[in-house]
């Protein structure tokens, strides 16, 4: 089997990808733009990717291709249907970045909530030890017990986070995009009563046609003063650029951010006007990105691919 992993580096450069060479012939890009993918891929049997559009334009000459699997749980840089019309099978590996991604939303939350950009800046300036008190709270903050914690995603992370804010003394309430979930753990109620009720927002959601610009001026306006945002799913479900009237314009108190609609953020989005730490953190989509859930997307790739040359299905999309 001849093997093709277009974006070894999304995994890390200190994660091994070294033992998916035990399961055929191994050949490895750094990276791949969009323009590289349909010549690297034509002689390919598997396709390994994270982002790379994989699609009929992509893939109408790789002829061999019988499986892809992503780096990854989201597909949507894949056309299943083209996939299923050529009977290509696609994996994916789900759940390997549950805990990671619940810790970062509480980091994001936590930085803003309590300002910390703000007192850390105070210590280390020397105006701490100019001071003659033993403490400081020039800029006032909250606790999380008694708030209300809302969610948009009740999925695996979903409920990782709901019940880590419930640990904090939050009461949970969520939101279904699809209107199917499933979960009877937490209180379900209807978007605009999540925008209205919940002094924390966290998004765990797909991106798909119901969750894009999902956050948008309307939205946001339907949300306390006090609330803080966090998003940790897919950039394009918050409208940047109405995010930004939103903070500056003091519809909510902060937001913290692991994605943005492009990324990398371009100079051109608005957000990267706003310089203060205290009202808006960003990070570059690195939630998922512990060390133990890059290790573990790379191992369950691995038995992804040892299942199918069994004839097994395994995390298989289609």
């Amino acid at each position: 089997m001849k093997i093709v992993i277009l974006e070894r580096n999304t995994v890390g450069l200190d994660i091994s990808v070294e033992h998916l060479k035990e399961l055929g012939e191994v050949t490895i890009y750094p990276n791949t733009s969009r323009d590289e993918v349909e010549g690297r891929v034509k002689d390919a049997d598997i396709i390994i990717a994270n982002k790379s559009p994989l699609k009929e334009e992509t893939l109408r000459n790789a002829q061999n291709v019988k499986l892809i699997c992503e780096f990854a749980t989201g597909y949507d840089n894949i056309d299943l249907d083209y996939c299923k019309k050529r009977g290509i099978k696609v994996a994916n590996v789900v759940n390997y970045s549950t805990a990671a991604v619940a810790q970062h939303t509480f980091a994001l939350c936590l930085y803003v909530l309590e300002k910390l950009h703000h007192y850390d800046k105070y210590v280390k300036s020397g105006e701490y030890a100019a001071q003659s008190g033993f403490s400081n709270f020039s800029i006032p903050f909250t606790e999380l017990d008694g708030k209300t914690w809302g969610i948009v995603g009740m999925g695996n992370i979903g409920r990782k986070v709901a019940r880590i804010a419930e640990a904090f003394g939050c009461k949970v309430i969520f939101y279904s995009a699809s209107g199917k979930s499933a979960c009877t753990d937490y209180k379900q109620v209807d978007f605009d009563t999540l925008l209205g009720k919940s002094d924390f927002l966290s998004l765990h959601c797909p991106l798909s046609d119901r969750t894009r610009n999902l956050i948008n001026l309307d939205a946001l306006r339907k949300m306390k003063k006090t609330s803080i945002l966090i998003n940790v799913a897919r950039g394009p479900v918050v409208n940047d650029a109405d995010l930004y009237t939103a903070l500056t314009e003091d519809m909510i108190a902060g937001a913290g951010l692991d994605v943005t609609s492009t990324e990398p953020m371009r100079d051109e989005n608005p957000l990267s006007k706003i310089m203060d730490s205290n009202k808006l953190i960003i990070t570059p989509h690195l939630a998922w990105a512990s060390t133990e859930a890059r290790n573990r997307v790379v191992e369950e790739t691995y038995k992804n691919i040892e299942a199918f040359l069994k004839g097994e299905d395994r995390n298989l999309v289609i």
